[in-house]
């Protein structure tokens, strides 16, 4: 049952671009919500409005749209790579883990997924990740790309994995397990590093604290 739930939620998930809204906000928090997977919404995000009785259609729907996977990524693999991570929900933070039976620290949770599905081992800190995939645009953001945040005031410091409709999922911190929560509330929003995309090829630039970061340094906030 839970593997029907997570490919209904991906059928949601994987036609919306970062800049969507509307109806699939409504569905996924719908579903998020009544399963506790998901942080109560951000204070000052407005309610999708109630919809009256659906107006009568007077001609063909529109042809359906649908949207470029991640450069050198079919869709269908970056659709896996959602499933896997939606797969740790519940699985709970490990400083320094790496797998699903120890638990994750934020990487060692990225570092898994991208393994697992897409065959390709990142670095094993987030700033290093970020030296490792390409930079893309807030706007830009598919399911499946890396999204990074400052959260010991410090730079790539905290990763996730985006899912669709500004949502990603992440190991958070100690004391707390896997789950999914909302860009556009005011403590993520504010410490958003920027966006990144997993194409196996090295970027042309990249972030040059990610040079210097050791190792053993494990970024979550």
């Amino acid at each position: 049952m839970r593997t029907v739930c997570i490919a209904l939620l991906l059928s949601l998930l994987a036609c919306a671009p970062a800049g969507a809204s509307g109806a699939g906000d409504d569905e996924l928090d719908r579903f998020l919500n009544a399963r506790g997977l998901v942080d109560a919404p951000a204070r000052g995000i407005p309610a999708p409005a109630q919809a009256g009785p659906a107006p009568v259609r007077t001609e063909p729907p529109p042809a359906s749209t649908t949207y470029p996977a991640s450069a050198n990524q079919p869709m269908d693999r970056m659709s896996e790579l959602v499933v896997a991570a939606m797969g740790a929900l519940g699985v709970p933070y490990r400083r320094g883990g790496n797998t699903y039976d120890s638990g994750f620290d934020c990487s060692g949770f990225v570092r898994a997924v991208v393994g697992q599905t897409l065959g390709l081992m990142l670095p094993r800190n987030a700033a290093q990740q970020a030296a490792a995939t390409h930079q893309i645009e807030r706007t830009e953001l598919q399911p499946g790309d890396l999204v990074f945040f400052n959260t010991l005031r410090r730079t790539y410091s905290h990763v996730g994995i985006y899912v669709g409709d500004h949502k990603f999922i992440h190991s958070p911190k100690p004391g707390a397990a896997v789950r999914i929560e909302d860009m556009r509330v005011n403590y993520w929003d504010r410490r958003f590093d920027g966006a990144r995309r997993v194409t196996g090829q090295a970027p042309a630039r990249a972030p040059t604290q990610a040079a210097t970061m050791p190792a053993h340094v494990y970024t979550n906030y």
